[in-house]
């Protein structure tokens, strides 16, 4: 998986579920929000690139309080 499976299977789950909703929308003929589609799919696509926090390795830079 990535570099978290926290936020991979999150991204997994944004992407399914927006493929799901647009075929939904296409199999009974409903408009399609084209715009609410690409911000789901782009939102997967952002936590599939992210790394949780509590994920230590030589490149983070995040720091807990």
């Amino acid at each position: 998986m990535g570099k978290s499976w926290k936020t991979t299977v999150a991204g997994i789950l944004a992407i399914i579920g927006a493929a799901a909703g647009l075929l939904t929308a296409l199999l009974q003929g409903q408009t399609i929000d084209y715009t609410s589609v690409a911000g789901s799919f782009m939102a997967g696509i952002g936590l599939l690139a992210a790394k949780d926090v509590n994920v230590t390795g030589a490149g983070s830079t995040a720091k807990s309080h």
